[in-house]
This record gives C-alpha cells, sequence and structure tokens, in this order.
C-alpha cells in the first residue's frame, strides 16, 4: 500500500509577507493586494489572522470590514518564488525529486512508500517531521495530508488537516468512508466545484455516499464523462501516481494569457489591449518554436455584473505571424463588444498547437512577408532576453491605456517585488 503526503504552505503570500516584516504569521492580520489598483482589487492572499475575523480568501479590499485594522502588502512575486524553491529543497532533503510533484507555488505531493523503512518513521512522523523544518527554517506554517493515493492525501489535506492539532490529516479508502462520506458541503471535495453540486442537488445527491450508491448511468446522463472521476473519488479511489503524472505527455496543447484591466475600458481601449496580448503571445508561440490554427477570446464585464462572453475559431493555416493572427482576433473582439460596450477581463487562447516543423503555406499566403515577420518576431524575442522584456516594444504598448510596458515588469499579473537579497 503506497502512502503519499500532500503538504500545503498556510495562506503562503501573506505568511512570508509576515515573516518579511518580522511579524507571526499565525497572529498577523495582514493582507496582499496591489491598493493602487482601486479598492476593488481582488486580496492576492490573506493571513490565518484575516480568515479568523470571517474575511474570506480572495476578496476585494472594499469588502474587508472597516472596523478590522491590518496590514497591506503589495504582491512581490519573486519573492514568493524563491521561498518557494526554497521550500523544494526542504522536501529534497527527504524525498528524490523522481517522488515529488510540485502542485501549485505552495502545495506538492511527495510519495513517500519506499522511504518510511529507510528512515524507520510512520508516514505521518515524516509529514510532522518535514512540516517541523519548514517552520524551523523558514518561519512558516504548513498543513500535510496523508493518503493511501493522491486523491486521499489531497482530501485528508483539505478536510481533515485544519482541524487537527498537529495540523496533519490521515486517510485511507476505508477511514474515508467512515468520516467522510456524509461531509457537507460537497464542494468541499478536489474537483467538485459549483456547478457539478447543483446537477447533482437536483437529483437528490448531496454527499459522496449518495453519489457511491447511485446508478452510474444518471451520474454519466448528469455530468459526462467527468462522472468516471467522481464515481472513484465517492470510493477514495485513485489510480494516478506520481510517475504517470511524470510520465504523461499531453496529446494537445495550447498557450493562453489573460488579464484583470485596471479600470472598465472602453471598446477602442479593449481592442487595443487585444492586439496588445496577441503580439506577446505569437512572440512566445516564436520563442518555443510553436505554430496554432485554433484561436478563442474571451472578454469580461465589470466585475459587479459578472457578465462574459467567449467565441473561438479554427484558421485554415496554422501559424505563429502576429500579422496572420491579429485580423481574426479583431474580428472575434467586434463580435463579442458592442460600440458603446465596456470590458474589464480579457483572455485569449492559442489551441492546437504544434511543431512550426508542420507549417504549411496556401496560395493565399505571402511566404516572403511571412517569413518576414517570423524574422522580426525572433529577433524582437533575442532583444528581449538580452535586454529585457521592455527593451522594444510597439508604438502601441506606449499608449495611455495599453499594459504591456507594466506586465512585462511583473509576473503573473503581480508585482515582482524585491526580495531581502535584491
Amino acid at each position: 500500500m503506497r502512502q503519499y503526503l500532500c503538504i500545503d504552505l498556510k495562506s503562503f503570500y501573506a505568511s512570508v509577507e509576515c515573516v518579511e516584516k518580522g511579524l507571526d504569521p499565525a497572529t498577523t492580520k495582514l493582507v496582499v493586494a496591489d491598493p493602487s489598483r482601486s479598492s476593488g482589487t481582488i486580496c492576492l492572499a490573506i493571513s490565518t489572522a484575516m480568515k479568523k475575523e470571517g474575511v474570506k480568501n480572495r476578496c476585494r479590499l472594499f469588502e474587508i470590514p472597516p472596523d478590522i485594522e491590518y496590514i497591506v502588502a503589495t504582491p512581490r512575486m519573486e519573492l514568493y518564488m524563491q521561498k518557494s524553491a526554497e521550500i523544494y529543497g526542504i522536501y529534497l532533503k527527504y524525498i528524490a525529486k523522481e517522488d515529488i510533484h510540485v502542485y501549485s507555488i505552495d502545495e506538492a505531493f511527495l510519495d513517500v512508500t519506499e522511504y518510511l523503512s529507510l528512515y524507520d518513521m510512520t508516514a505521518r512522523e515524516l509529514g510532522a517531521a518535514i512540516i517541523k523544518d519548514i517552520l524551523d527554517t523558514l518561519h512558516l506554517y504548513a498543513t500535510c495530508g496523508i493518503g493511501t493515493n493522491l486523491y486521499l492525501a489531497k482530501i485528508a489535506l483539505d478536510i481533515m488537516a485544519k482541524h487537527s492539532p498537529d495540523f496533519i490529516g490521515e486517510l485511507t479508502e476505508e477511514s474515508y468512508k467512515e468520516e467522510l462520506w456524509d461531509h457537507l458541503p460537497l464542494k468541499d471535495f478536489w474537483r467538485v466545484g459549483p456547478g457539478t453540486v447543483k446537477r447533482l442537488a437536483s437529483r437528490g445527491i448531496l454527499t459522496m455516499r449518495d453519489i457511491a450508491c447511485t446508478d452510474k448511468k444518471i451520474l454519466y446522463d448528469l455530468l459526462g464523462v467527468d462522472a468516471e472521476i467522481l464515481i472513484d473519488h465517492a470510493n477514495g479511489i485513485e489510480p494516478t501516481t506520481i510517475a504517470d503524472i511524470k510520465n504523461y505527455k499531453a496529446k494537445t496543447h495550447s498557450l493562453s494569457q489573460g488579464q484583470v484591466l485596471p479600470r472598465n475600458y472602453n471598446f477602442e481601449d479593449g481592442l487595443l489591449i487585444v492586439k496588445e496580448m496577441v503580439d506577446l503571445l505569437c512572440l512566445d508561440l516564436v520563442d518555443k518554436g510553436l505554430i496554432t490554427d485554433t484561436l478563442s477570446l474571451t472578454v469580461g464585464s465589470d466585475y459587479k455584473t459578472g457578465t462574459r462572453a467567449s467565441t473561438s475559431m479554427k484558421i485554415k493555416r496554422a501559424t505563429s505571424s502576429v500579422r496572420a493572427l491579429t485580423p481574426y482576433f479583431e474580428q472575434m473582439y467586434k463580435k463579442l463588444v458592442p460600440p458603446d460596450g465596456e470590458i474589464r477581463r480579457l483572455y485569449i487562447d492559442f489551441g492546437n498547437v504544434t511543431d512550426e516543423a508542420y507549417q504549411q503555406y496556401d496560395l493565399f499566403s505571402d511566404p516572403v512577408e511571412l517569413e518576414k515577420d517570423y524574422k522580426i518576431q525572433k529577433s524582437v524575442n533575442e532583444i528581449r532576453k538580452k535586454f529585457g522584456n521592455n527593451a522594444i516594444l510597439r508604438g502601441m504598448d506606449l499608449q495611455d491605456a495599453a499594459t504591456t510596458k507594466e506586465r512585462n515588469e511583473q509576473i503573473g499579473g503581480h508585482s515582482r517585488g524585491k526580495s531581502r537579497e535584491s
């Protein structure tokens, strides 16, 4: 029987900021957000103490009750990435990289099956040793889930560890059914979203026990192919291993980019942002030696109304040319956004990405012009790599509404910030 750990750093970004300021992450009321983006900006993280005050994670600044005194820390993504790397270094003291799967910047799965006899420890003892090492070394608090498969380790972390005195939860297939089959709400379980909960509830299916005892045909009618995973999970089953994850090769690939704008943009300014995003994503295609023939665009209104619209298209000839792809996105944008419309969010995607060696030309393409575009894009990438992303910009990037120049100085849409060593 295999033994997995799933380790998560508590309120990671907020905790890092507390430690950097010499404060206790467990008691300090702190939020990580960029107030320069207005009071409507989303809090990237909130400290444990803020959660105890009833403040919701991923809230907006204006939603925090005015009677709560707290510190606002501007996001510093480079610092968080550096700390994440240091935490990974701690994992490597105990477990080989082949047995570690980094799930996110603050969460990882560890297959400890072959290490328990080596250290003469139980999985719980080894998990406790690792999270203590993280606390002693970096002063960051961690929680740990233990399971006989990856799913049970994740559920033990998400649902049980935070209620345990030692912040460790542990599950087997048998104890999962005994302790969590009737747990509510159902959305607490990994990969069970609000839409799935609503569809299941329409048939009186409210718990994991209900799912496990429901006729499979009903579940497939409700959820389609997603029912297969949910049926396994309802029974505490997950056949995928870390080795399977590391050996997985996707059949199709995509590149995407999205952003939340600092304010509501009108039609023309929104179109400018779409062009900027297409330009940057085309540079990414060229840098990776890829081409695409499947395009999609999603636009969203102000977060107060929450409306959004999407469209996609398949083009005849796969390409990485910004000259060729930009008109398609202009066409999709004009289809989605009325001339008097306002937008706040944009998301573009290049799907069915393949190697540029498979690029073909047709009678309507000018191969000389396309080759010229390609060489220009290659040169731009070389200059950016050598001198920085803002070393060369298009004229549109200098317009007042443009965001490329600012975003080139960010990581994941947030300020890079500076680490202590900077």
